[in-house]
């Protein structure tokens, strides 16, 4: 039962997000992320940024959705996620703790349930849209 939420920057510079949290600046890999997200783990509640391929920064606040109708079944994590993407181009992958599901939320539009197939070409067809075409 392990939660996730992870920024990944774009165009756009989560650096001032990034200040928030704790500088870790690390090559990305899977047992740093269930290190960071493990709940016993004071970093697990914030998000990750990720910049250039690395973790920028683990335990970073997210700005809150405000005008989002989102069903009562998506919590914190969902909300930042949507915050975030409302304010910047990142792509941000959200992993339920409770449901153990994947979203990935672009351009302020969340995309639920998502298998490991479906969530690639996702982020492939995101990392593809230009900040001026998206």
């Amino acid at each position: 039962k392990i939660g996730a939420l992870i920024a990944i920057e774009r165009e756009d510079p989560l650096g001032g997000y990034a200040e928030s949290g704790m500088a870790i600046d690390s090559k990305i890999s899977e047992e740093l992320l269930e290190t960071i997200f493990t709940p016993s783990s004071p970093l697990h509640d914030g998000g990750v940024i990720v910049q250039h391929g690395r973790v920028l920064a683990a335990g970073c606040l997210f700005p809150l959705t405000q005008g989002y109708d989102l069903s009562r079944i998506f919590g914190t994590r969902h909300r930042a996620a949507l915050g975030i993407s409302e304010e910047t181009d990142a792509i941000v992958l959200v992993v339920s703790e409770e449901r153990k599901d994947m979203s990935l939320v672009f351009k302020g539009k969340l995309h639920k349930d998502l298998g490991r197939d479906e969530l690639l070409s996702k982020m492939k067809e995101f990392y593809k849209v230009r900040k001026n075409h998206a």
